[in-house]
């Protein structure tokens, strides 16, 4: 057993890899949000289990965009996307610059970030997770 995978056991903690190590239940928002940023391309997302221990949703994903752009388009795309499946509408918040967008889909939070915005904030250090993650 490797570092990250001890890592990822005490914290659940998930960093960026295979989709299917993030432990999604089909069908579910979650697995729609981590597809939805894998399709368009999203770099190094996380997702951190927030179930039992904040109230605010039950994962919040993380993950990187190479552009202002991009960011911006992963968001709308996102927003569509989880209307479309029937989990209604996403509140999304800082489209107009697109350094960090947050999308508020209910049970799942998102970030969305351009590279150096990421490091500076670096939210997986924040709710401690850290210590094995690739931010």
């Amino acid at each position: 057993m490797n570092q990250a995978q001890t890592a990822t056991e005490k914290s659940g903690f998930v960093p960026a890899g295979d989709l299917a190590s993030f432990d999604a239940e089909p069908g579910s928002l979650h697995e729609l949000v981590l597809k939805s940023i894998d399709d368009d391309q999203g770099q190094d997302i996380v997702s951190i289990p927030l179930a039992g221990k904040s109230s605010i949703a039950d994962h919040m994903v993380i993950a990187s965009g190479r552009s202002s752009r991009q960011v911006a388009a992963m968001a709308q795309k996102l927003g569509e996307r989880v209307k479309e499946a029937g989990f209604g509408p996403a509140r999304i918040e800082g489209l107009p610059a697109a350094d960090w967008v947050l999308i508020d889909a209910g049970d799942v939070v998102v970030h969305l970030f351009r590279p150096e915005v990421r490091s500076f904030y670096n939210l997986e250090r924040m709710w401690g997770f850290g210590e094995g993650g690739n931010a």
